[in-house]
């Protein structure tokens, strides 16, 4: 599949944890840098995603805050 967005992060999987109405992701793109996401239950089961698969953090935004 292609994609616009240009910040695409290749990791894998490390936890996947269902909510009332959504799944916290959890992808490992180096051995000191996870990226938690927060999608719809409905997509994490399309995804079917499992801890140990690969998978990528797609980000698209359009604003960076940064904060000291």
């Amino acid at each position: 599949m292609k994609l616009s967005a240009r910040n695409q992060i290749a990791g894998t999987v490390k936890t996947v944890k269902p909510g009332a109405t959504t799944t916290h992701v959890t992808i490992e793109v180096s051995p000191s840098v996870m990226i938690t996401a927060s999608i719809t239950n409905e997509a994490a089961e399309e995804l079917a995603l499992k801890p140990g698969m690969q998978a990528s953090a797609v980000i698209k935004a359009s604003d960076v805050m940064v904060g000291v």
